[in-house]
């Protein structure tokens, strides 16, 4: 590693710290400006059982003070205890879900990135015929949908109708379980995908080193995936970090329609349950996530192309 490169990856990431603690500041806040309590949900709570309450949590103290005690603690991944488990520490629920929704996520995002790089350079090599015109209205059709139409759709016909599936999924071990959640997440990036690497290999395959080659004699298998493919994944690998944070994290509406008790489905719970700190700290692991992907992402743009300048 050159000192260029480690110059650049310092400076992303002190942008990254930056941006986490703006992400932190700003979900603190307005979590805090919305109306009402969490403990005012429980029934016949007396005004000294509320101020015992605030003052166990902290929630008495000024609210500078809170936010610099918070901040401090999020980078430690310390998002203090749960409001309504019992005194659970919120990073427990975060892992618990977090767990589901990555087994889930990283077989959708691996079928996404090898179906759609595959058939996005399928569609490049047949330009203009049959099977490019195939790919790309159903790539087309996959973007438009929604994904909680998708997986509606898939839960009725395949659970429901045909019954090949199980309707009561939830957090299971029985690989039949999987089957219709990572094909719901995958569809959408996968499409994604496709139409990025259809786009960036007909750029390459019409650039001047790759007519040298040709001229040259080089086999057109060689010309493709040595020279082609390499320098058309620029666009995927910067579409590939936040998408793979994404899917990590699980999706709200899929989760909830088959049931898995995932990270989405628990900041919905606390969402619901104006449970704070769950929120707050769910909001925060994913944007640190997100902020990963794209700095490693980044970094690969000179593994895949030597070329580019790290800036």
């Amino acid at each position: 590693m050159n000192s260029k490169t480690a110059m650049y990856i310092v400076k992303r990431l002190l942008m990254a710290i930056v941006t986490i603690a703006a992400v932190i500041t700003i979900t603190f806040f307005v979590m805090q400006a919305l109306p009402g309590s969490p403990f005012l949900t429980e029934k016949g709570i007396t005004e000294e059982r509320l101020a015992a309450l605030n003052k166990r949590y902290g929630l008495d103290k000024p609210l500078v003070v809170q936010w610099l005690k918070y901040l401090v603690n999020a980078f430690r991944f310390n998002y203090g205890i749960s409001l309504k488990d019992s005194g659970t520490p919120v990073m427990d629920l975060i892992w618990a879900g977090f767990k589901v929704s990555a087994k889930n996520g990283l077989m959708a995002a691996v079928i996404a990135i090898i179906f759609g790089i595959f058939f996005g350079v399928l569609a490049a090599v047949y330009r203009g015929r049959w099977q490019d015109r195939l790919i790309m209205i159903l790539s087309t059709a996959m973007v438009a949908v929604p994904s909680f139409v998708i997986a509606a759709f898939l839960f009725y016909w395949f659970c429901v109708k045909a019954g090949w599936f199980p309707t009561d999924f939830g957090l299971s071990s029985s690989t039949s379980k999987y089957v219709l959640p990572v094909i719901t997440l995958s569809l959408y990036p996968m499409a994604y995908i496709v139409r990025l690497t259809r786009t960036s290999t007909l750029d390459a395959l019409e650039a001047d080193y790759i007519r040298t080659a040709r001229a040259k004699g080089v086999s057109p298998a060689k010309v493709l995936f040595k020279h082609a493919l390499r320098n058309s994944l620029t666009p995927v690998i910067t579409y590939a970090g936040p998408m793979i944070a994404y899917i990590l994290t699980g999706s709200l509406v899929v989760e909830k329609i088959f049931s898995i008790p995932g990270l989405g489905n628990t900041l919905v719970n606390a969402i619901n349950n104006l449970n704070y700190p769950v929120v707050m700290g769910v909001t925060v692991f994913c944007s640190i996530l997100v902020v990963l992907f794209i700095l490693v992402s980044d970094i690969l743009y000179k593994v895949v192309n030597p070329r580019v300048d790290l800036e």
